[in-house]
């Protein structure tokens, strides 16, 4: 594997009253969330703690760069100690980012949504990538050939991330809700095992479990819809953004430095995921160069929150937010954090 140029990048200092900088207009609104800038990392010796903990998932390139390549170990040094802990879904991670689990971990733009919807108090801080991760699919011997033809049937999907977002809109666009479909709540993996197993008549996939069900099974993606996918977020908690801007920006920092390596280095990026995952290197190479776009911005902002926007009322017709469209609103006014990817991107 080839090996990637790192930057060394000192630790930040803390030092006395942090200062505050706003995120800027959210949702075209002035809505601000505020959020600690950091000061220049010239000639700082100290990091403000010695842990850091943050997720890996199989959805997420980057992240299996990162750990691979030990990217924030040599940022961050012998000085802190980095936890890597491993998420099965958007569901997982946050329930690993609420349970303060993970300082930072990586889900779907729609499920952090849900997640701050509900009063997680996590804002988005970096994008890792704008895929095509979800579609709809059936066995290879299945006579369901359309999003029509799932009424009165039971559909795999795991609830609170995008494959089950991308459901709840592919029925919506149908003319169908969920009362239509009878939803079993099942982990991605066991979502595709149900499917082979012949238990549910259709599964909201996730790749790159979903590319080795078509590989493997000879499973059929009968709807895609590459606008009903949400971006790749890396989110953090508040209290970790507040209290530890310095190793905020580490992570966002490596996450960019690990981007630039991926778009350089595909091959072994495919290589990586497949060895991971546990998945034949065709499929991880179909995951990676056609449905992982990770030459995307990492700084969160109007892109990302017009995607979010088309799918809030989705969620609040779904039932699963707690106060309804107002918390939906408050969350997509405060969701975003974007002073750490400016910084890493353009250097701000």
């Amino acid at each position: 594997m080839s090996t990637i140029t790192r930057r060394i990048i000192p630790a930040i200092a803390i030092a006395g009253t942090m200062m505050l900088v706003a995120t800027g207009c959210v949702a075209g609104e002035n809505a601000e969330a505020d959020a600690p800038q950091t000061e220049s990392t010239a000639g700082a010796t100290e990091w403000s703690s010695d842990t850091l903990s943050i997720d890996f998932a199989t959805y997420n390139p980057l992240s299996l760069v990162i750990k691979d390549q030990g990217i924030l170990e040599e940022i961050l040094g012998d000085d802190v100690a980095v936890e890597w802990i491993q998420s099965a879904g958007s569901n997982k991670a946050n329930e690993l980012l609420r349970s303060g689990s993970v300082d930072v971990g990586s889900t779907a733009g729609s499920a952090a949504l849900l997640a701050r919807s509900n009063g997680s108090p996590i804002q988005v801080i970096d994008v890792f990538s704008q895929p095509e991760w979800s579609a709809i699919v059936v066995g290879p011997d299945s006579d369901i050939t359309s999003v029509a033809d799932l009424k009165g049937k039971s559909v795999a999907a795991t609830k609170g991330t995008d494959p089950y977002f991308f459901l709840l809109q592919a029925l919506e666009e149908e003319g169908l809700s969920l009362s239509d479909v009878e939803v079993q709540n099942l982990q991605h993996a066991d979502g595709r095992a149900a499917l082979d197993g012949g238990s549910v008549a259709a599964w909201a996939g996730l790749d790159p479990i979903m590319a080795a069900a078509e590989a493997e099974s000879g499973d059929k993606l009968i709807y895609r819809n590459v606008d009903f996918n949400t971006y790749g977020f890396l989110n953090a908690t508040e209290d970790f953004i507040t209290n530890h801007p310095d190793l905020a920006q580490a992570v966002v920092d490596a996450y960019e430095q690990a981007r630039e390596w991926a778009l350089e280095n595909p091959e072994e990026t495919a290589a990586l995921l497949a060895e991971v995952a546990g998945i034949d290197i065709d499929v991880a190479t179909t995951v990676i160069e056609e449905r992982s776009n990770l030459d995307v911005s990492g700084i969160p902002g109007d892109d990302q929150l017009a995607v979010l926007e088309k799918i809030a009322p989705v969620l609040v017709e779904s039932g699963d937010v707690q106060g309804g469209k107002d918390s939906v609103d408050k969350a997509l006014s405060s969701i975003v954090n974007d002073t750490f990817a400016k910084k890493a991107v353009d250097g701000e």
